[in-house]
Order: C-alpha cells, then structure tokens, then sequence
C-alpha cells in the first residue's frame, strides 16, 4: 500500500468522503463501455479512465471491474449479438479480454500509469488458498502503482459456479481488499423510485432495506450488451453494505463529478462488520440446493449463540443436495436465517432428525457424531425471508 493511501483512514459516508478515501473498486457496465453494435466505446473508456484519475491524483489507490469483454469480441469474431450459448460467450471473451486491455492500457498510459489484468473465477474468491493469492498479486499491484483492471474469467468460468455479471464480482473484490467504498458505475444516473418516464425520482441515499421498499428495480441489463441492471447493483450493493463497505451508484457520464466529490447519485450507508469473501459467497452468491428448517432451541443456539448445527434441532428437510452442497437454514416461520455447507445429504438427514450425534454414532458408526453444518462453514443473515 502507498504511503499516502495508508495514511488515508477517515471513514466513507458520503460522496465528499471519496476526496480522502484511501482504496476504491470502480466497477463499469458494458452499456457504459460498448455500442450498441457492440464495439468499445473507445472515447467513453478513455474519459472513464481520465476522471479516475482525479482519485488517484489525491492517492487514492483504484481498482476497476470492468465488463465489456464478451461485448467487445463481438464484431471481431462476426457475431451481430451476444450469444446465449456458454461456448460462444467463452469464445467471445477470450477475443474480447485482449481488446478491451489494449484500451485500457492506452488510456492509461497517457497518464504514465501502468494496468495489469486480474482474470478472476468464483472459485478464486471462495477457496482460502486461492482468495489468499488474489489479495496478495492485488495488493502488489497497487504498491507498485499499478491500476488492476479485474474481470471474470469468462473465457473458463463455467455456468454452474460464476458470478454472473461484474456487480457482484466488484461486490466481492471490494470485500477482498478493505476497499473504502464500491463505486458502480452505468447508463442509470441514480437508483429511482419508480420509473423516471412515470414520474419517478430519484433516491439520493439509502440507509437500509426499509428504503428500499416499493424501489421498482427494472429488468437486467440492456437487451444484448449486458447481464446486470438495477437489480444486480442494488444486490451487489447489500453485499458490501452488509459487510461494513458503502457502495456509490451513478452513471458514467457522472463520473467526473462523482470523483470529485460531489453528491450525485444514490449512496448506499454501510452497516454491519467486514467478513471473509468465503463468508460472503455463502451468505448472498452460492445456490442453495436445500433447506432444512429449525426449532426455536436451533435457532437460538445457531444464529444468537453461533453454535454448530446439530441433527436435534432439525425438524424438516426439503430439496436435493449432496454432501457439500449450500442449504438454507430457516426458522419454524420460514425465515431464512443462515446459509451453509450441508455434511449430509438429502437422502441421509430424514432419519437423523431429532436425534443425537450420540445415538446416530451408535447406531451408524463414528461418521455420524458430527455437525450436520459447521459454523466455520455457515453465514448468518441479518434478514432474509422466503418468497
């Protein structure tokens, strides 16, 4: 870390704050980097780049998540659309990765500055070896002045463990590296109540879900560019508040004004404590295959008294999961109150219900004297309910 970045420790809880912001994530949208032919928008990269550069002039290390990789091997490869097969997005991305680097790798040096990719896989921020690496190579590049241009490794990533779209892997990466704020920039100046040609307006902070209430977030992503849209970003966005990180949301054309500390936009009020990226996934990214329902001893000895989950207090499982694989956790009311790692599966846990580790070893063998979830392999929720 800099010297002048370390030395910057005042707290995010506004716009005005970015001036003394010691480490930000700037994630861009494809709408907000291609065309709708779906080249890149060489100029709007370039004045991206260049309102970045009034954060780092101050010593702000920067780190951005950019899309635009599938969009931007489009054209090259003869496509007039993006593709809905996995294959051709891969395909698409490998091309467009290489392109979209060349950009940013120009724009950049016109202001001295160096770029280094980080292609980045869901696997990368959940494993701990892995995860430990990433922060590592991350916190290198930006000591040596660096801007790390992050990406999914769409090229690899599969379609049953991937991020999705960029929101979430900024969410994710911010998370990773103690950033002081996430900043999602796209097409849509602020988050608004309601549609803006029906007389929406636009909502200039949020301090919690209860604002939230009645927000029309719209479809996903622009039709044929992008995977996010409101939806994501305000998603990406209960992620990292959730974690002790405020999040920014504007448009790009915004940016300038953004980073030089004005208030535009929606600001998203962080709360709660930092967490492990692991941690994270499982509470707001991993699919959850099951769900097993506790009594009120489970839940107070799980969720308030941070206790491993034990057969006894199971009354109910539903779904089809393997050992391994992610389970809800809920209340009697179905309020879902946990996520975790299940060590049993779906066929294994109704026999179990109500019964002591004790009993079932005695009667199954030793492999059953243990947790049905962990709690180093759980993520409690603040609030989440069933829909």
């Amino acid at each position: 870390m800099s010297t002048a970045a370390a030395a910057k420790v005042s707290p995010v809880r506004s716009a005005a704050d970015l001036l003394s912001a010691r480490r930000v994530v700037v994630k861009i949208g494809s709408s907000s980097l291609t065309t709708l032919t779906g080249g890149v928008s060489v100029p709007m990269l370039r004045y991206l780049v260049d309102a970045s550069q009034q954060l780092r002039a101050r010593g702000t290390e920067v780190v951005v998540v950019s899309s635009g990789a599938i969009a931007a091997g489009l054209a090259p490869l003869g496509m007039v659309s993006r593709p809905s097969d996995l294959a051709a997005q891969q395909a698409a991305a490998a091309v467009g990765q290489g392109v979209l680097l060349a950009h940013y790798r120009e724009a950049y040096a016109a202001h001295g500055v160096t770029v280094g990719q980080v292609l980045l896989t869901v696997e990368d921020l959940i494993r701990r070896s892995s995860y430990t690496n990433a922060l590592r190579s991350l916190e290198k590049l930006l000591a040596l002045g660096t801007v790390p241009i992050i990406n999914e490794n769409d090229a690899v990533a599969t379609s049953e463990i991937r991020f999705g779209d960029n929101d979430r892997l900024a969410a994710l990466t911010a998370n990773l590296i103690h950033a002081d704020a996430l900043i999602l920039l796209s097409d849509v100046d602020a988050l608004y109540d309601g549609p803006p040609a029906e007389g929406g307006r636009p909502v200039s902070r949020i301090a919690g879900e209860e604002d939230l209430a009645g927000v029309t977030l719209g479809p996903r992503g622009r039709a044929g560019i992008g995977t996010g849209g409101m939806v994501t970003k305000v998603e990406a966005a209960r992620i990292v508040t959730a974690n002790g990180t405020p999040a920014l949301l504007t448009s790009a054309d915004n940016a300038p004004r953004l980073f030089a500390g004005e208030e535009v936009g929606t600001f998203f009020e962080s709360r709660g404590r930092r967490r492990g990226a692991r941690t994270v996934w499982l509470a707001h990214l991993a699919a959850a295959k099951g769900r097993l329902v506790l009594d009120d001893g489970a839940v107070a000895a799980v969720i308030e008294g941070r206790r491993s989950l034990l057969p006894a207090g199971i009354t109910a499982v539903s779904g089809d999961f393997e050992a391994g694989d992610v389970v809800e956790l809920t209340d009697l009311q179905g309020t879902v109150r946990a996520r975790g790692l299940s060590n049993f599966s779906a066929t294994e846990l109704p026999h179990m219900l109500g019964r002591s580790t004790a009993e079932l070893a005695s009667q199954f063998g030793p492999d059953y004297e243990r947790a049905v979830v962990h709690t180093d392999d759980m993520a409690r929720l603040d609030r989440r309910t069933t829909t």
